[in-house]
């Protein structure tokens, strides 16, 4: 087996599939970030068995020569690091370049220099802004509509241009809106979830209407992997989409419908994004992804609700149920 290094492994997305990685088998290099307390995210809850098959790096994406550092050795790169929350994005504009472009260019550099086998660099819908037409597939134009997204167009576009300059083998991996177990609170199916479990009857959200299209952790874990085996996706961005979308108050229904149905909508004014940032539809094309690799979505919406509540239930105690998580 290949020895894969994953960037970001300390997070959601990034611990479901290193745990995933170590169970197929594969030598895994998990990139952590650097904190004094050393503490590595998510992987501080991932069992004992599968610890001990990963070694843990400690750095910063933002540093080119500890991203070199940690890729020595390695097959491949599975490079999900990136600050990901809209909100933080619209008053700390610099962090998100940083980590999420030039992060990416480390990445990237290193990558090449070391003559990387593969390189699967994570994008995102928001890429994409409010729908042009649906489903979206790969061909849909780009609108920077956040820092955010603007960031991550930018990673993406590097990614093309070290394919096309150098050769480099690389694949843009573009998952819909994931959701599951480790989420951050920040994310809008765990801040619903919170709140009617912490016994709040009104549940303060932003805006209703918007839709999105929401891939279950496993799922997008197992899409990643997909695109990996897949020799034809080198060069290629993909969607990891389940074609069917979910508005914001279609979920919200859903969800207090599960929890307490006594529970009301309020609208929370600081929730509610500036008018033309606000991304109103997102509805995923995956045919491409079909096209070239085995991969379709494994659960239900239903099932991975249930997955996420139940986590959510048994780690209530972590949860600042009392704020809003920017």
């Amino acid at each position: 087996m290949c020895k894969i290094l994953i960037t970001g492994s300390d997070g959601f997305i990034g611990s479901h599939l290193t745990e995933e990685m170590v169970r197929l088998g594969y030598e895994v290099k998990a990139f952590v970030y650097y904190n004094s307390f050393n503490q590595w995210g998510w992987l501080d809850t991932l069992p004992k068995e599968i610890m001990r098959h990963i070694e843990v790096f400690q750095g910063d994406v933002r540093d080119p020569h500890g991203v070199k550092e940690a890729m020595k050795g390695c097959n491949a790169v599975f490079h999900l690091a990136a600050l990901i929350a809209i909100p933080f994005s619209y008053h700390s504009p610099d962090a998100y370049v940083e980590t999420n472009i030039k992060g990416t260019l480390n990445v990237l550099q290193a990558a090449r220099e070391l003559e990387i086998e593969r390189v699967l660099v994570t994008s995102t819908s928001e890429v994409y802004g409010t729908a042009q037409y649906v489903p979206i597939d790969e061909k849909h134009p780009y609108q920077g509509q956040s820092p955010y997204s603007a960031t991550k167009i930018g990673a993406d576009r590097l990614a093309e241009a070290f394919y096309r300059s150098f050769n480099l083998p690389v694949t843009i991996v573009r998952p819909f809106n994931t959701y599951g177990p480790r989420q951050s609170a920040r994310a809008v199916i765990p801040t619903i979830i919170m709140q009617l479990l912490s016994g709040m009857k009104e549940i303060r959200l932003g805006s209703l209407t918007p839709t999105r299209d929401f891939n279950y952790v496993k799922d997008t874990v197992n899409g990643f992997i997909a695109i990996y085996k897949s020799e034809r996706a080198v060069g290629e961005e993909i969607n990891i989409a389940t074609q069917s979308e979910v508005s914001i108050g279609q979920l919200a229904e859903e969800l207090i419908k599960r929890i307490n149905p006594c529970a009301t909508i309020v609208c929370d004014e600081q929730r509610l994004r500036p008018e033309k940032s606000e991304v109103n539809r997102l509805l995923g094309s995956n045919i491409k992804i079909k096209e070239l690799t085995a991969w379709s979505p494994r659960y239900s919406f239903e099932e991975g609700l249930e997955e996420t509540i139940k986590f959510i239930r048994d780690n209530l105690d972590k949860y600042k149920t009392d704020i809003y998580n920017i």
